[in-house]
C-alpha cells in the first residue's frame, strides 16, 4: 500500500490518540500533531506516541515570529525530531532560514494559505492578490530560504509545482472525500483530485477519525478504504 495520508490527531484526550494510531498505522504516512494535543500534552505526550507506535510525526505548530524567536522555537522542539516541522512562509525569508538552519533532518514546512479561508478572506486580512498568486509567492519564498516542503490548498498545488520543482514536498489539507462534511473548509478536493494535481500527502482528520465514534474498528476500515483507493 503507498501511503499518502497524514492523519491529523486533533484530540485533547491522549489515549484517544493512542488508540487512534493503533487502529490506523498500517494505512498512514505521518501522524499531525496540532497545537490542540501539543500545548495540553507536550514533548512528553508527542514522544509517547511516536516511541509506543514507532511511528513518525508531522509537528504542526505553524511557527510565526520574529527569526530569533522562531530559531530557539525551533530548537527547543528538535530533539523530538519530527518528519516535519511547520512555519508561517509569510513570516518572510529570514525567518524560514533561521528555523531551517537548526536540524537538516527535519523537514521546514512552510504554510501559504490557511484552508479556512478564502478569496474574501484572503482579501480581507490584506493581500493583495489571490490566493492562488499568494500561494504560489509564498511558496517560492520559503523554498528560496531552504524549505522542503510546503503546506497549501489543493488548488494551488499545481501552480505551486510548477513554480518550486519536483523536490519540494507538497502537503495539502482541505482535503475531504466525496460527501464528507467540509466543516471549517472552504477550498477542498477529493484525495484522489488533490493527488492528481501533484501533492505528494493528503492530511485527513474527521473524515477518518469521527468513524472511532462508532468503534475503532471501523476507523482503521475507513483509512485502508481511503489509502488503498489512493
Amino acid at each position: 500500500m503507498s501511503k499518502k495520508i497524514i492523519l491529523a490527531l486533533d484530540t485533547d484526550n491522549l489515549e484517544t490518540a493512542h488508540d487512534w494510531v493503533a487502529a490506523t498505522k498500517e494505512s498512514i504516512a505521518f501522524y499531525k500533531i496540532g497545537l490542540e494535543f501539543f500545548l495540553k500534552f507536550g514533548s512528553t505526550g508527542l514522544l509517547e506516541i511516536k516511541n509506543r507506535h514507532g511511528v513518525e510525526l508531522f509537528l504542526d505548530l505553524k511557527l510565526h515570529d520574529i527569526p530569533n524567536t522562531v530559531k530557539a522555537a525551533t530548537k527547543s522542539v528538535a530533539f523530538l525530531k519530527p518528519k516535519f516541522l511547520t512555519v508561517h512562509a509569510s513570516g518572510g525569508r529570514a525567518m524560514v532560514r533561521s528555523a531551517v538552519d537548526v536540524d537538516p533532518d527535519i523537514s521546514i514546512t512552510a504554510v501559504t494559505i490557511l484552508t479556512s479561508l478564502d478569496s474574501n478572506d484572503v482579501v480581507e486580512v490584506g493581500f493583495a492578490k489571490s490566493p492562488l498568486d499568494t500561494a504560489v509567492g509564498l511558496a517560492k519564498v520559503a523554498v528560496a530560504a531552504g524549505a522542503t516542503s510546503i503546506v497549501c490548498s489543493p488548488f494551488e498545488v499545481n501552480a505551486i509545482r510548477a513554480a518550486v520543482g519536483p523536490n519540494i514536498i507538497l502537503i495539502t489539507p482541505g482535503v475531504r472525500p466525496a460527501g464528507a462534511d467540509l466543516g471549517d473548509q472552504k477550498r477542498v478536493m477529493t484525495p484522489q483530485e488533490a493527488l492528481a494535481a501533484g501533492a505528494n500527502y493528503l492530511v485527513i482528520g474527521r473524515p477518518i477519525t469521527e468513524h472511532a465514534k462508532k468503534s475503532l474498528e471501523e476507523m482503521k476500515l475507513v483509512a485502508a478504504q481511503i489509502s488503498q483507493s489512493l
